[in-house]
């Protein structure tokens, strides 16, 4: 049986979290480096920055700088103050976590049209979220003679555990409230609705089952290296997932407004009813939120200047005067003389 706490075993853990964290690395390099037009068009001024998009940025370039502190921490060959290295890492990480769930709880509250009885319950559940993340940098790193680098000497599962069940139960509170409001939309299902709720299904479980990994792994409490080996994938995962969420809600509000087809529609043809006439009812709807991230859902239906349409044989609109001589009764005193 593998003695998980023996030097030897941890040395050898250590190398494979050090091959881990530079595969990891590289992949988010491609994420970021695939995505900095997004970023650019707002450093540039060709897109408008508006305050949600601070979230954006931190939770992006967070997770960029720990990740660049870890890498370091694994490749430097003269000794350095450890600790001071990974209490940057672990605050800048956790970090990342914790705005990952933020861009994910705008959508939400931008759906719910910032009712205040969405937005207080889930700001509240951001500021405890955000008190377990910071309890949650508690990790002692020394350097190693042997290594010649930094290795994690002790952590503390408890309130890393806890954290990440927290994030598991506050993802999947912005998924039922978001799922709630769109799974049956009173104004018929939009591409926009469609978009947010497909995308929280995906994001949610890709964020649900890598901090899931990571609770496992620090509940199982095997080292200190195998408790946080999975930590760095779970705080990728929401950070991908939650700003590919934000470019995409943000490009798909600049393709320019919907037109959704009524399904309250009537015909626009009125048919004679004996004496009376039906002329077709005007509907027009509008859908939507004003000011940023607009999109605008308009139905327009125009009314005929008669009472109704004349059409000929081939199904062509005959344009006629409101006033039809030929279609008059003919009077009394216009009837032919009986001689």
């Amino acid at each position: 049986m593998v003695d998980w706490n023996s030097q030897a075993e941890i040395i050898k853990d250590a190398r494979a979290f050090d091959r881990f964290i530079h595969t990891l690395l590289g992949l988010y390099i491609w994420e970021w480096f695939t995505s900095l037009d997004f970023d650019w068009q707002f450093i540039t001024g060709k897109r408008k920055f508006r305050w949600p998009m601070i979230f954006y940025f931190l939770n992006r370039y967070c997770l960029m700088f720990a990740l660049i502190g870890i890498a370091i921490a694994l490749n430097v060959t003269t000794e350095i103050d450890c600790q001071g290295l990974y209490t940057f890492n672990s605050l800048f990480g956790n970090a990342a976590v914790g705005l990952s769930s933020i861009n994910l709880s705008l959508r939400t509250m931008a759906v719910w049209s910032k009712k205040w009885y969405i937005v207080i319950p889930l700001v509240a559940v951001i500021l405890g979220h955000w008190s377990l993340l910071l309890h949650g940098v508690l990790l002692k790193a020394a350097w190693s003679d042997e290594m010649k680098q930094c290795i994690i000497t002790e952590t503390n599962n408890r309130i890393l555990a806890i954290s990440f069940i927290y994030s598991m139960a506050f993802d999947f509170t912005v998924l039922s409230l978001t799922a709630w409001k769109l799974l049956y939309p009173s104004t018929g299902r939009s591409r926009l609705v469609s978009l947010i709720f497909n995308d929280g299904l995906i994001y949610f479980v890709i964020a649900f089952l890598a901090n899931l990994l990571a609770t496992i792994f620090m509940l199982l409490n095997l080292n200190p290296v195998m408790s946080i080996i999975a930590n760095v994938p779970a705080a990728i995962a929401s950070t991908i997932v939650a700003c590919r969420a934000v470019r995409r809600l943000t490009n798909f509000t600049n393709q320019g407004p919907e037109l959704l087809p009524s399904t309250t529609q009537g015909t626009t043809l009125a048919f004679r009813s004996g004496p009376s006439v039906l002329r077709p009812k005007i509907s027009t709807k509008v859908n939507g939120m004003s000011g940023d991230g607009v999109h605008v859902q308009m139905e327009t239906f125009e009314s005929p200047s008669t009472g109704y349409l004349d059409y000929d044989a081939a199904g062509n609109v005959v344009k006629t005067d409101a006033y039809d001589p030929e279609g008059q009764k003919i009077s009394k005193e216009f009837k032919r003389p009986p001689y």
